[in-house]
């Protein structure tokens, strides 16, 4: 059913949009991560790289889903009531000061990263605050959304440092374990979360959120906490245990998303308090 009383899916966000959150949060949470970590010079640079060309796709395949992409600069005109025009804004800023801090990074000077950290921050949060905004969407409109992309973003950042480790050969124990916090804190955001829908949310979309949170919880949490500890706790910290576990956060993560944009964006339907009756009188208050 796609209009009516009950609850039916919007089909005006489809994967081009669930890729704005998955690039735009991972990319994102790596530039936080990689200054979290105090990586530095050629790895810094490489890292900084690869997580603006992240958010670049996920602005790209936004950009494609438009129905008429050369307006696409109207998006800046809201900035007053738009969280997708903060969104907009943060980007701009973003993508220029974390390649200068890319090439800083690579000429030995690491302090900049902060700078690209902090607009990651305003980009990503902009950016879960522009699906809490629709409100018609249950499972979108849930203030805790908030935190969940926010700590879905740290915890697919802190993967992909670790998986990306064996090329750029930086991460100390500290960075370790900051990933298995990182991992934590998103599983449990994600059960608050999941646990404020019960009641509200349509069957059917609450069935997709349960598919991806088993993935979520076992594939992207319990498995890598696993190889984190026996990668750590033996003593010696194994690049191939390290980069598997971030592969395997990185990816539920992103899966995660992809289900909540594609699959569970079901609208509540109409909500009548009242349902009128043939010969009854009209209540006057």
């Amino acid at each position: 059913m796609s209009y009516g009383p009950n609850p039916w899916q919007q089909t005006q966000w489809d994967w081009r949009a669930a890729v704005n959150f998955m690039g735009g949060g991972a990319g994102s949470g790596l530039l936080m991560v990689t200054a979290l970590a105090a990586v530095k010079g050629g790895a810094a640079a490489a890292l900084l790289l690869l997580g603006i060309a992240l958010v670049g796709l996920g602005l790209a395949c936004v950009w494609a889903e438009l129905g008429r992409p050369l307006r696409a600069l109207h998006v800046f005109f809201n900035r007053r009531t738009s969280w997708m025009t903060r969104e907009a804004i943060a980007a701009t800023l973003l993508l220029p000061v974390a390649v200068v801090a890319a090439v800083a990074a690579w000429g030995g000077v690491d302090g900049l990263q902060w700078a690209a950290a902090a607009l990651a921050l305003a980009f990503i949060y902009a950016q879960s605050r522009m699906l809490q905004g629709a409100r018609g969407i249950v499972a979108w409109r849930e203030p805790r959304v908030v935190a969940l992309l926010l700590a879905t973003s740290l915890a697919e950042g802190g993967g992909l440092l670790w998986l990306t480790q064996p090329w750029h050969g930086q991460g100390s124990p500290m960075a370790a374990w900051l990933f298995g916090v990182l991992l934590l804190a998103r599983a449990i955001v994600w059960l608050g979360y999941r646990r404020r829908l019960d009641g509200h949310a349509a069957p059917r979309a609450l069935r997709a959120l349960d598919g991806a949170g088993r993935v979520l919880l076992i594939g992207g949490t319990a498995a890598p906490l696993v190889l984190l500890l026996a990668a750590t706790v033996a003593g010696s910290a194994s690049s191939a245990s390290l980069a598997l576990a971030g592969l395997l956060a990185a990816a539920a993560g992103a899966y995660l998303k992809f289900s909540l944009v594609t699959r569970a964006g079901y609208n509540q339907g109409f909500a009548l308090r009242e349902v009128p009756v043939r010969g009854a009188r009209p209540f006057i208050g």
